[in-house]
């Protein structure tokens, strides 16, 4: 592309901020808006960083910010990275169908979305995307996003796959920083669920982190990864595993994030391979940096004429052999021009 990709951040809070400080250190981008429940920002030259903070006092403020900025500016902005909280789970899907319905956005979007329901909902969407001229990739952050397609291009070296096991570190020097991202991942732990979650004060998260010495210990998550592996023809879905460890007191990792496969090559034989990443990557650089890569890669698709919702996944090499059951994307299915 020879024109910077203007972006818009729906959703400022650690991930959002984190993307806001990346964007200035890669040239093929330009920020250009944020917004939150706070309101938003746009500066159609750029938006500083001090302009993006001013949310806190905004610059235009409407309960509907997200929309009110689009109805704006929709065509000032090329893509949109979607940081906002999936809680409730149904939050993420009809907040892209007011966008579809109210505003006339015709562009890209990214998202970090991490819970296959959250993503499930987005499928029913494709329709209604392609029909407006919009391109979104869904599950394009760290896990699912990163990790997952280095899962489905590792897969390649087998003929079936066994099993796919994502598991991260995360350190977090201070929980408030992330905060929708932590009460995600209380979702996950034994006792509590999503209703439970969103009626919890931050007084009580915090209590509750205490008692666990600010630590999160995360088993088989409902993560998008088995979804999106599914769909890719990798695996089913009951292969792929999803865990970690998050640290909220900490900023230092308290384990490595390692994604392995196992599977079976042509003669029979059973092998792994792993990925580790790197310690110094923090969160906002291993969601971010992906994400930036997808929307780039999305853009172009875009220009191309290519509508509809597609995952991470579909930006990497095709599994050879279909998982029995799985039913791809209509784009994927089709792969051709939508125009």
């Amino acid at each position: 592309m020879q024109q910077a990709v203007r972006v818009a951040v729906f959703g400022f809070g650690g991930l959002g901020k984190g993307m806001a400080r990346l964007i200035p250190h890669r040239p093929d981008f330009k920020l250009v808006a944020v917004a939150d429940s706070q309101g938003f920002a746009f500066n159609a030259n750029g938006l500083s960083l001090t302009e993006s903070y001013e949310l806190s006092q905004p610059l235009h403020s409407d309960s509907d910010s997200i929309i009110s900025l689009l109805k704006a500016h929709a065509g000032e902005i090329d893509a949109v990275f979607m940081a906002l909280p999936n809680l409730p789970v149904e939050f993420f899907a009809d907040t892209v169908k007011r966008i579809v319905a109210e505003t006339g956005f015709k562009g890209v979007f990214v998202d970090a979305l991490k819970r296959t329901e959250a993503v499930e909902r987005l499928f029913d969407l494709h329709d209604e995307l392609r029909e407006q001229g919009i391109l979104y990739v869904t599950g394009a952050g760290a896990t699912p996003g990163f990790l997952t397609t280095v899962a489905a291009v590792a897969a390649h070296s087998f003929v079936e796959v066994l099993d796919v096991n994502i598991h991260f570190g995360v350190g977090i020097a201070n929980w408030e920083a992330y905060k929708a991202t932590v009460r995600e991942d209380f979702i996950h732990l034994e006792g509590f669920d999503a209703k439970r979650v969103a009626c919890m004060s931050d007084e009580e998260i915090s209590e509750e982190l205490s008692v666990r010495n600010g630590l999160l210990k995360l088993v088989d998550m409902e993560h998008a990864d088995d979804v999106i592996l599914e769909l890719a023809g990798v695996c089913p879905r009951d292969r792929v595993r999803v865990g970690g460890l998050v640290d909220t007191r900490n900023a230092k990792k308290p384990v490595n994030t390692t994604v392995t496969v196992t599977g079976r090559t042509m003669s029979g034989a059973v092998g792994s391979h792993q990925f580790v990443v790197s310690d110094e990557a923090t969160m906002v650089d291993n969601v971010c940096g992906p994400a930036l890569g997808f929307m780039l890669r999305a853009a172009e698709m875009h220009q191309r004429g290519f509508y509809g919702l597609i995952t991470s996944a579909d930006i990497m090499p095709r599994f050879a052999s279909r998982v029995p059951g799985a039913q791809a994307q209509p784009l994927q299915a089709e792969m051709a021009l939508s125009v």
